[in-house]
């Protein structure tokens, strides 16, 4: 995470810290990330895009290879941290419960 933090120019610390928000041990942020689960690693770059300064952030399905209480989770976070964010998510439940407006396409 520490090399991963750097070569994406992002904040070590914050990144860590919302990756326990997310429901990381101490022990899973000391692990290689190769050897992340394709959660973890969706986890890690949802993560990483909080990290960066954005004034809008768009995402393409976030919740694909989540488990259902990491699902609560990021909601959670995001319910309190309430950025701007343009998503597309299958997930009618996060949908009603995050958006403020909707596009169906």
């Amino acid at each position: 995470l520490s090399q991963f933090a750097t070569r994406r120019g992002i904040n070590e610390t914050l990144l860590k810290t919302i990756l326990r928000k997310l429901g990381f041990s101490r022990e899973q942020l000391e692990n290689n990330m190769d050897n992340f689960s394709a959660g973890q690693k969706k986890k890690t770059l949802l993560a990483a895009s909080l990290c960066e300064q954005a004034h809008i952030y768009i995402w393409d399905e976030p919740l694909n290879y989540i488990d259902l209480i990491s699902r609560i989770q990021i909601e959670s976070l995001l319910v309190q941290y309430r950025p701007t964010l343009l998503f597309v998510e299958h997930d009618s439940a996060f949908c009603q419960n995050l958006s403020t407006k909707t596009v169906v396409l």
